[in-house]
C-alpha cells in the first residue's frame, strides 16, 4: 500500500525525545523556548509561541487579537473544519467567502463585499501549501483596519513573493499534526511581529498566568511539552530538505498527468513556492469516486480535501449557516489528493502514474 501521508522520524529524533524523557523536565520547559525562537528565526518574525495544536494555535490568536461576540471574521470555507471552528470557539461568526477555481484560495476579489461594520479580522488558509494571494487581502485588510490572522497549518516554508507563510499578517498559525510537513505528534505555533500579541497569547495558554499561581485572565491548557518540541527542533532543521522532495515528487506527477485525459494537475501561481503539503488533481465529479475506488484496488492511498464546504457540515447547518459559495461545492466533488510525501521511492511514483494512465484510457 502506497499511503497518501508518512511522517519521516529517525533516530535522530527519537534520540531528543529520550534526552528529555531522562531530563525529568518533559512539560513546557527549555526546549519550548528554543523550539520557539528557531521557528521564529526561521519564519523571518520576532516572536513564536508554541501550542498544544494548529487549531489551539488559531484559537489562542483570535483571542490574542481581541476577537470575541458580536465579532465577524472572514474566511474560505474549503478547508479543515478548524479554521471555522476556532472562530466559535470565541464566540465570533465566521464569513465564508469563496474561492479561487485554480488555487482553491479565497478569492480576494470577493473579500470586499462580505465587510460589515462586525468584521473584525480575514483568516485566508494556505491551503495546500500553496500561499493564498496575500498583497490585495492586506490592501483590504488595512483600508478597513483588520487583523489578518493566516492559517498556514499547511504551508510550512512555503513563500509568497520570496517571504514565508507566517510572516505575511498580523498572525500565522501553524499546525504539527503528523500528516504535516514536518511534525512535533501533535502541536502548533503562532508566529507574529506583535510583541503585545504574542504575549497576551504566551497568557492565555498557560491558565491566564502572568507569573506563577497569578492568573490575571480566563486562560486554557494549551501548553507544548518539551517531548514534542524537541521533535519539532530537529524536524525544522529538516523541513528544507523535505519541502524540496515534495516539490520535486509534484513535478514528476505533474509532467506525467499533464499528458493524460480527465485528470488537472494543480495551479501554482508564479509568485510563489508552493510545498505540496497536498498533491491535489481535479476529476470530472462524475469519475471522482471512481478513481478514488479504482486507486484503492490498486493499493494507492488517496484523500479527499474536502468533501464538503464548511458552512455544509451538519453542526454549521444546525447553527442555521446557509453559505452559498459555487466554486467550493464544485471543488468538494472534484478534488482527490494523491500521495506525494517525501518517503515515496520513484518506483512508487512511478506505480501511481502508470494506475493513472490505465484509468485515463476509461475516459
Amino acid at each position: 500500500m502506497i499511503p497518501i501521508a508518512k511522517p519521516i522520524i529517525s533516530d535522530e529524533e527519537i534520540d531528543e525525545v529520550v534526552k528529555v524523557l531522562r531530563s525529568g523536565f518533559i512539560a513546557q520547559g527549555p526546549r519550548v523556548a528554543e523550539f520557539e525562537e528557531n521557528f521564529a528565526e526561521y519564519v523571518g518574525v520576532k516572536h513564536a509561541v508554541a501550542s498544544s495544536s494548529g487549531t489551539t494555535a488559531l484559537h489562542l490568536a483570535l483571542l490574542a487579537a481581541d476577537i470575541g461576540p458580536g465579532d465577524e471574521v472572514i474566511t474560505t470555507p474549503f478547508s479543515f473544519a478548524a479554521t471555522g471552528n476556532s472562530i466559535l470557539y470565541v464566540g465570533a461568526k465566521p464569513v465564508f467567502v469563496d474561492i479561487d477555481k485554480e488555487t482553491y484560495n479565497i478569492d480576494p476579489e470577493r473579500i470586499e463585499e462580505a465587510i460589515t461594520e462586525n468584521t473584525k479580522a480575514i483568516m485566508p488558509v494556505h491551503l495546500y501549501g500553496q500561499p493564498a494571494d496575500m498583497d490585495p487581502i492586506n490592501k483590504t485588510a488595512n483600508n478597513h483596519g483588520l487583523i489578518v490572522i493566516e492559517d498556514a497549518a499547511q504551508a510550512h516554508g512555503a513563500t509568497y513573493n520570496g517571504e514565508k507563510t507566517g510572516s505575511l499578517g498580523d498572525m500565522g498559525c501553524f499546525s504539527f499534526y503528523p500528516t504535516k510537513n514536518m511534525t512535533t505528534s501533535e502541536g502548533g505555533m503562532i508566529t507574529t511581529n506583535s510583541a503585545e500579541m504574542a504575549e497576551k497569547a504566551r497568557v492565555l495558554r498557560a491558565h491566564g498566568e502572568s507569573e506563577r499561581y497569578t492568573h490575571v485572565v480566563l486562560g486554557y491548557n494549551f501548553r507544548m511539552t518539551d517531548i514534542a518540541a524537541a521533535i519539532g527542533i530537529i524536524q525544522l532543521k529538516k523541513l528544507d530538505k523535505f519541502n524540496e522532495k515534495r516539490i520535486e515528487n509534484a513535478k514528476y506527477l505533474t509532467e506525467k498527468i499533464d499528458e493524460l485525459n480527465g485528470i488537472k494537475s494543480p495551479y501554482v501561481a508564479s509568485n510563489v513556492k508552493h510545498v505540496f503539503h497536498q498533491y491535489t488533481v481535479r476529476i470530472e465529479e462524475s469519475n471522482r469516486d471512481n478513481l478514488m475506488e479504482f486507486l484503492k484496488e490498486k493499493g494507492i492511498g488517496t484523500g479527499i480535501h474536502y468533501p464538503k464546504p464548511i458552512y455544509q457540515q451538519k453542526i454549521y447547518q444546525e447553527l442555521g449557516f446557509k453559505g452559498f459559495c459555487p466554486e467550493a461545492e464544485s471543488a468538494s466533488s472534484e478534488v482527490l489528493s494523491l500521495p506525494v510525501h517525501p518517503s515515496l521511492e520513484k518506483s512508487e511514483l512511478e506505480e501511481i502514474v502508470s494506475v493513472l494512465t490505465e484509468f485515463s484510457k476509461k475516459f
